[in-house]
């Protein structure tokens, strides 16, 4: 069945994040947007991936969207079912290529916070979800995505509180805090995408969605992007193939890309 409706933002997004994911890497996913990123990754270009669900799922065959990483169709004729713990061990013997997260703030240097907003510990402003398997994720798995929105609050100048570690100080802070694997590598919000500049591990514009000029992406961080020399990349925007394929097969039920009315 063919769809004509217009792509909305979250199509676009999850098509961006299915373009990090190279074939035959195992991925760690989570709850969301992540899902549905992966699944369209192993019907378009990415068909021997692994999938490494954070309830403890392995590649199931059947790839019926999921409501969550605890959704039954995670285990569907999956070779091998595990609990979290033994997932997450999975990653600290180096056997996950890539994972993705979300974040509430988000720093210069790949640091990410899902506990709270408001420095004081015993008292913030407000509490949030705490880490659920997200430091276990950002200090395991080989190379790490961060997915998210974009504004001044999000892209904080310094996170109220650490839940994820990304490149620490900068430089080579992270491997002296005994962090062994590759560390952040991109971060995809509704602006654009984000990686890291080799040496300062600084937050570097990558591409920029269609639309959205360098100033706009800046005026929504509270700190400074760098940005490449030259003319800022535009974003690959999804076919229209692409699209179908997200709405017929990856996401029917539009549960995850229907944008709220």
């Amino acid at each position: 069945m063919t769809n004509d409706k217009p792509m909305n933002p979250l199509e676009m997004l999850a098509f961006i994040i299915s373009k990090q994911i190279k074939d035959h890497e195992v991925i760690y996913i989570g709850t969301g947007i992540p899902m549905v990123a992966a699944i369209l990754a192993k019907k378009t270009h990415a068909p021997h991936i692994t999938f490494v669900y954070e309830s403890g799922g392995q590649d199931p065959e059947n790839l019926e969207m999921p409501w969550s990483v605890g959704g039954p169709m995670t285990w569907r004729k999956s070779p091998i079912i595990m609990e979290m713990a033994y997932s997450f061990g999975q990653a600290a013997c180096g056997m996950v290529d890539k994972g993705f997260l979300g974040f509430a703030q988000i720093d210069m240097y790949g640091n990410a916070n899902t506990h709270q907003i408001g420095t004081e510990f015993t008292n913030p402003k407000v509490r949030l979800t705490g880490s659920g398997g997200n430091n276990d994720v950002a200090s395991l798995v080989d190379k790490l995505v961060y997915v998210g929105l974009q504004d001044q609050n999000k892209f904080a100048k310094k996170v109220d509180f650490i839940t994820s570690p990304g490149w620490m100080e900068g430089g080579d802070s992270r491997k002296k805090a005994g962090l062994l694997n590759d560390g952040p590598c991109a971060v995809i919000t509704s602006a654009g995408v984000y990686d890291f500049e080799p040496e300062s591990k600084r937050m570097r514009i990558k591409t920029l969605h269609p639309g959205v000029p360098a100033a706009l992406a800046q005026l929504a961080s509270g700190f400074e992007l760098l940005a490449p020399e030259g003319e800022i990349p535009v974003t690959e925007t999804p076919s229209k193939e692409i699209i179908q394929i997200l709405r017929n097969e990856v996401d029917p039920s539009g549960i995850f890309i229907s944008m709220p009315s």
